[in-house]
């Protein structure tokens, strides 16, 4: 099963082009991809559907894993309770944990801060053959910095390094050039924004602190960080349109609905790794005459067993 090109496109900031965030649904896809409902709901639909990626994606990881050629960086970036955690764990549930490492990144320690932007992000990278997975990532440093400058104070950046708009447009430059080089290196890279609406976000808030099973995940800072709800929607906005580039482009994924959301990113996952053309490493003829030698040699030890079976019981 594939999700239509036709969905990909839509979900895609072209590079080039505004990421057009306030134009976009946070509910739905314009282009139709669930197929004919019949008596299903949508959310049935879309669970099924999630079902069938997942399948897909433990195939072509499988795939990954033998061809050892390429590696796989999955990138989620949100506000709060957009759903990346949930995302993570509904997409990826079907895959073999032993090729796949999910790393998060929340405030940096101070060894971190001792270092440039990129460098926590670069030491959690995935091997080749892997999928990694980066629940947030080195945008928080165009993003959450962004609206809170002066976090910059505790990056122990040079004197007269460059402020204002002029420092974040050379942090594009250095992302989209890092990005360029684990392409080129067999790092396929996949960043999907997911686009919560700020009723949903209001909404999932009040949920967690309503039920018992998920005020651990509340925080008072929260709603702090709510009240920056359009200085956020802006910083992506811009960072999004000048970070989107052919080698790794963004995709933007409504995420008011979740399981539509998480069948969406499984869908694209499986549809970018498709385009690798991945194959299982071919048999060179020397290869192919050790597995015959081999295979000779486990067909007569089954025979010399079934002999000795016959032996040891007469009446057969």
């Amino acid at each position: 099963m594939k999700l239509p090109h036709e969905v990909v496109h839509e979900l895609t900031v072209h590079p080039g082009s505004p990421a057009g965030l306030a134009g976009r649904s946070t509910a739905a896809t314009v282009t139709p991809w669930t197929g004919p409902l019949g008596r299903a709901h949508p959310k049935e639909v879309a669970v099924r559907d999630l079902e069938e990626f997942k399948r897909e994606l433990s195939v072509v990881q499988q795939l990954l894993y033998a061809s050892d050629s390429w590696s796989v960086l999955v990138i989620f970036q949100a506000l709060d309770a957009a759903g990346k955690d949930g995302t993570i764990k509904h997409v990826m549930s079907g895959v073999n944990p032993q090729g796949c490492q999910v790393s998060s990144f929340k405030q940096p320690s101070a060894e971190e801060l001792r270092h440039d932007f990129l460098w926590r992000c670069v030491r959690a990278l995935p091997d080749r053959g892997r999928i990694g997975i980066f629940n947030r990532s080195y945008y928080e440093e165009v993003l959450v910095v962004r609206v809170h400058p002066e976090l910059l104070a505790a990056q122990h950046l040079p004197t007269g390094a460059a402020g204002g708009h002029e420092r974040w447009g050379q942090r594009y430059e250095d992302i989209n050039a890092f990005e360029r080089h684990l392409v080129r290196s067999g790092t396929r890279v996949l960043k999907f924004f997911l686009h919560v609406s700020r009723e949903e976000q209001r909404r999932r808030f009040l949920d967690r602190i309503d039920r018992p099973d998920k005020r651990w995940k509340f925080s008072a800072a929260d709603v702090a960080e709510r009240a920056h709800f359009d200085e956020y929607q802006s910083a992506y906005e811009e960072a999004l349109t000048a970070t989107s580039t052919e080698w790794a482009p963004w995709y933007v994924v409504p995420a008011d609905h979740k399981p539509a959301m998480w069948a969406l990113v499984g869908g694209i996952v499986v549809h970018a790794v498709d385009q690798l053309d991945l194959r299982y490493p071919e048999v060179t003829p020397a290869q192919a005459a050790e597995l015959a030698e081999a295979r000779a040699a486990l067909v007569a030890e089954d025979a010399g067993d079934a002999g000795r079976q016959r032996t040891a019981d007469p009446s057969r």
